[in-house]
């Protein structure tokens, strides 16, 4: 056997890589799909495109590489965490198209459990907030909603599931309901501290716990796939959610080493190894990873929109035709202008929490034009991810440590986006060489599951640098800007 196949289920596609014994990219396929609004704040996907793009892009990868189902040792898998699917166990029909993780219709439920006193136990039971974003209150809207569906919850007959476990169940026909401890930890239904699903909050929500997954390591047999899909059954033995499957993929394994990951939204881990730090700053407490039955533990920042206000640009305002435009631009932008882009656009997430504040644009002179839109829509990413390190120094100690921050995801290909990430967190930023880092991770699960790949420690001395970015910005222009970007928040909040 030469390969691992690694299915990366994404926001917006669908994509399988195939690694080869060294941990090098052999093929890759990649398959977007719609998405789904069918109202103001609501994102949707038709789980029937999350799986027949899967199927097809892996079936693409194989024949694209040339090899066949006899050379592929196992499949890792990583997904969208929090996107939230419930299907009949019987028909493996869903109910509902799957509520997408970015979706706010249920901020209001979250206010109304706020303000009956229940966030703290939350907080202290998942390491969660009370928020539209995680899986939880999309289920119970779901159970709402639907017709007839908790009473069939309640008898056993759906099931619910995040990403990981819609496709596991596709892959072996229906015959393993399961999730790994990341995406479990994203549910608000997971007590992460006991490893286990948790009765308090499923009571409080009035989710029958009949309809959960059995919860296993990262590392671990989920299963095989079904014979007629690829050829032969292939043993499926990795998961991690997407960003603690980009956080193993950049080997940070040490507590205190600290990844931010730059796709549709921007996700800022800190590895705080046995310890899990309750924030004070309204950050999240998670797991980083699982495995041999030993969590280790994370601080995560959420960003909603990162790479997602370039597609605005593209797609919104149409200023851009691709997303590699937006460097020139920017680099044209007149520097007496100091335009800041709040975006908003579904609502800000760490630290802020602010399901209802909407996007806004400040400082807007006669002259602003496309220049001045794409350097303000590359710097907001920088502005995000330094509230989120400085909330992250602010909860522990040991933040930081490493003295230098791991990127990868779309937009860390950027020079000038990376550029102006150092200057504005005064900070070192390393780029890896491969920059598929979620996928990566995934692969690597399976593989050392299988033995096809070394343990962690070697694994970690094989991580490859890029190219560094090392702060060049005056601290004191650094501070003003990030002042003027904290004022834009406090306005765009106000409205």
């Amino acid at each position: 056997m030469t390969h691992i196949l690694a299915i990366d289920q994404g926001t917006t596609s669908s994509r399988a890589i195939l690694f080869d014994a060294n941990l090098q990219i052999t093929a890759t396929a990649q398959e977007e799909f719609p998405q789904h609004f069918p109202d103001s704040g609501w994102v949707e996907h038709d789980p029937s495109d999350l799986w027949s793009t899967t199927a097809a892009t892996c079936r693409a990868v194989i024949e694209k590489a040339g090899i066949s189902a006899e050379d592929i040792a196992g499949i890792g898998i990583t997904n969208q965490r929090e996107t939230t699917l419930v299907w009949d166990r019987n028909t493996g029909q869903p109910i509902h198209n799957a509520i997408v993780w970015q979706d706010r219709r249920t901020a209001p439920l979250c206010q109304k459990l706020r303000e009956a006193g229940h966030e703290a136990l939350v907080t202290q039971t998942t390491g969660l907030l009370l928020d539209p974003y995680f899986s939880g209150t999309k289920v119970r809207w779901i159970l709402d909603n639907v017709d007839g569906a908790r009473q069939r919850a309640k008898a056993g007959e759906l099931a619910f599931g995040t990403v990981d476990s819609w496709l596991i169940w596709n892959l072996t026909g229906g015959q393993v309901h399961v999730t790994d401890a990341t995406n479990a930890a994203r549910t608000m239904l997971y007590d992460i501290r006991k490893g286990a699903w948790s009765t308090e909050m499923c009571d409080m929500l009035d989710i029958p716990m009949a309809m959960l997954p059995e919860v296993r390591d990262c590392a671990a047999d989920f299963g095989a796939t079904r014979a007629d899909l690829f050829g032969r059954p292939l043993p499926i033995l990795g998961i991690a959610g997407d960003q603690q499957a980009a956080t193993i993929g950049q080997a940070c394994f040490q507590p205190g080493m600290l990844k931010s990951t730059y796709g549709t939204g921007c996700f800022a881990l800190l590895n705080t190894g046995d310890t899990a730090v309750t924030s004070q700053n309204r950050l999240l407490t998670t797991i980083a990873y699982q495995l041999d039955g030993k969590a280790t533990f994370a601080l995560e920042g959420s960003i909603f929109v990162a790479g997602a206000v370039v597609q605005w640009l593209r797609d919104g305002l149409k200023l851009i035709r691709t997303a590699p435009e937006t460097q020139p631009l920017a680099e044209q932008a007149d520097p007496t202008q100091n335009v800041v882009l709040v975006p908003a656009f579904t609502g800000l997430g760490a630290p802020y929490w602010n399901a209802e504040c909407r996007g806004a644009v400040f400082g807007l002179t006669r002259n602003s034009g496309p220049a001045e839109f794409a350097r303000a829509a590359l710097e907001s990413v920088g502005y995000q991810t330094r509230d989120l390190l400085e909330a992250m120094h602010a909860d522990w100690a040991h933040a930081g440590e490493a003295g230098v921050l791991r990127v990868d995801g779309g937009m860390s290909a950027s020079d000038w986006a990376m550029q102006f990430l150092s200057d504005i967190i005064g900070a070192g930023v390393d780029r890896p060489q491969v920059l598929e880092t979620t996928a990566m991770g995934a692969a690597w699960l399976a593989g050392q599951r299988a033995g096809f790949y070394p343990g962690m420690a070697e694994f970690g001395q094989s991580w490859a640098l890029d190219r560094s970015f090392a702060p060049a910005m005056d601290a004191d222009l650094r501070e003003e800007k990030y002042v003027a970007w904290k004022r834009a928040v406090a306005a765009a909040q106000a409205f």
